[in-house]
């Protein structure tokens, strides 16, 4: 089996989990289970960020030890991804010995090696970004921009990583591996970002600044800059597991530059390691052209949109609308448009109707097909041309167009009903109206297993109640259950299902499902 080493970037634990935290867990998560089902031995690592000055500053203001604060609120993150159905095989903490040992171990190694040096610094720094300034940063009027907060001025000594000296080598590896971020403009971004020189990077905190982090083993008067020691994670999960390099590092379009596609690949090549194999730059989700923010009140609840819709549905609408590398507006209204028009009235649809009608016709007993006619060769025909564009799709991220594809194979299925009408033919005593009744039946079944088969990476839990009331299990090869046959003959279906239940008007308790 191949090996495939993805990861998340690990949540900064000071806050509560938004949109953007759930829709990046949950396409990791989706990318996870393709690779697993097309045979590959996944491992999926996500995790919490936990140290760092805004950490110190809100456990001091909530009047608790630093360590509870973390506890309590990585569990919050931890909690969601979990309600989600995230498939990860490791949650790394930043607090855990064996993350801590690793960035120890760096930075004695750079230090020891001549990359790291001190220096006094003088100039501005961010609390919130926790990272120093320049002039470059400015506004053309010369404020500072809204992300950097409140900006002071500072004289300190700290050390510093030699992050110059390998400008040039970046500059070689992006222009000759072309593909290493997805979408391939954000490399053109980061090359050009790179044409103006790098500073050395400050990768340390005097303690009496900030406490809260991992002490210099060379120093222990000062802790470690919060991304010299967060970016480690990525490798300190698996450094004794030999899974190093990543398959892919997923982040958002916010930390690319210059955290994750400046600092961190140079860390690595400085330490000797190679780099991961490719950076997945996912967007951000808007309303009204903006990024949601807590601090203007309208950034989305997660927990919420699952507790009325369901997982699966919020699963499905995250993948379904985003085009992974690009934005994407949010709004209640086009979740519901989905939901409706593609889960209710489509899929959800298709399985009432299925059991519906093998429950009338053929006493809940699936019938073997018989010979197939026009209509059966167009949909069998029109479900291997769907198959076979939707793994390529899913291979290169184009989940959404995949997910189109499939509904769109849904839709043809629900048509296919129509045509064959087998409310008719079961009031028909013909033998040839009982075979094509017979037959229509247990296509309409098949496609709809076909169907959920597709899109289990995204459903998974829809996919499994599916196949339950069609009284399928299906085998542990999944590309052999993306062919179609005979699966489903003699097999006891379930008189119904109610998948995507009708919203709640406004005021009433939420439909469960």
């Amino acid at each position: 089996m191949k090996s495939f080493y993805i990861t998340t970037a690990i949540d900064y634990v000071n806050g509560s989990p938004h949109l953007g935290h759930a829709y990046e867990k949950v396409l990791t998560d989706v990318i996870a289970r393709f690779r697993r089902q097309m045979g590959d031995q996944v491992h999926f690592l996500t995790g919490a960020d936990e140290h760092g000055q805004k950490v110190q500053a809100s456990a001091k203001k909530l009047g608790v030890d630093a360590q509870k604060y973390v506890d309590e609120t990585s569990a919050v993150f931890r909690a969601l991804y979990d309600r989600l159905g995230v498939s990860y095989d490791d949650f790394i903490r930043t607090t855990e010995p064996r993350h801590k040992q690793v960035v120890r171990a760096i930075l004695q190694q750079l230090f020891d090696k001549g990359e790291i040096y001190q220096a006094e610094y003088k100039g501005f720094y961010s609390t919130r970004q926790e990272q120093f300034l320049q002039e470059k940063d400015r506004n053309p009027d010369g404020t500072w921009p809204e992300i950097f907060g409140e900006v002071t001025e500072i004289v300190e000594a700290n050390y510093f990583f030699k992050l110059r000296q390998y400008q040039d080598w970046l500059i070689g590896f992006l222009t000759e591996n072309e593909n290493f971020i997805f979408p391939r403009f954000r490399q053109k971004q980061v090359l050009e970002f790179l044409k103006e020189p790098l500073n050395d990077l400050c990768i340390s905190r005097p303690k009496e600044r900030l406490e809260w982090g991992i002490p210099l083993p060379f120093d222990e008067n000062y802790v470690t800059y919060v991304w010299f020691d967060a970016l480690l994670n990525y490798y300190s999960a698996v450094a004794e597991k030999g899974l190093w390099p990543a398959d892919w590092n997923v982040i958002g379009k916010d930390i690319l530059v210059p955290p994750h596609a400046v600092y961190w690949p140079i860390m690595l090549k400085a330490c000797g390691l190679p780099p991961p194999k490719g950076l997945l730059v996912h967007g951000w989700w808007l309303q009204s052209g903006a990024k949601m923010s807590k601090s203007k009140g309208d950034a989305v609840n997660p927990l919420e949109l699952v507790d009325e819709f369901g997982v699966d549905a919020f699963r499905y609408f995250l993948i379904r609308e985003m085009n992974v590398g690009q934005d994407s507006e949010f709004t209640r209204e086009q979740f519901l448009v989905r939901y409706n028009s593609e889960l209710a009235n489509n899929l959800g649809n298709l399985v009432n109707r299925t059991l519906n009608m093998t429950t009338r016709f053929a006493g809940g007993v699936l019938p073997a097909a018989e010979a197939a006619e026009e209509p059966e060769k167009e949909l069998r025909a029109l479900w291997e041309k769907t198959r076979d564009e939707c793994i390529p799709l899913a291979e290169g991220f184009q989940f959404h167009t995949a997910l189109e594809r499939t509904m769109a194979f849904v839709t043809a299925t629900n048509a296919y009903i129509e045509k064959r009408a087998p409310w008719k033919l079961g009031k028909s005593a013909e033998p040839r109206e009982q075979a094509l009744l017979r037959t229509s039946l247990a296509t309409m079944a098949e496609a709809l297993r076909l169907a959920v088969a597709l899109i289990q990476h995204v459903t998974p839990s829809t996919t499994e109640k599916i196949n339950g009331v069609l009284g399928y299990a299906p085998g542990t090869d999944w590309r052999e259950e993306l062919v179609w046959g005979a699966k489903l003959d003699g097999a006891k279906v379930a008189g119904a299902l109610v998948l995507f239940p009708r919203p709640a008007p406004a005021g009433k308790p939420p439909a469960t499902s």
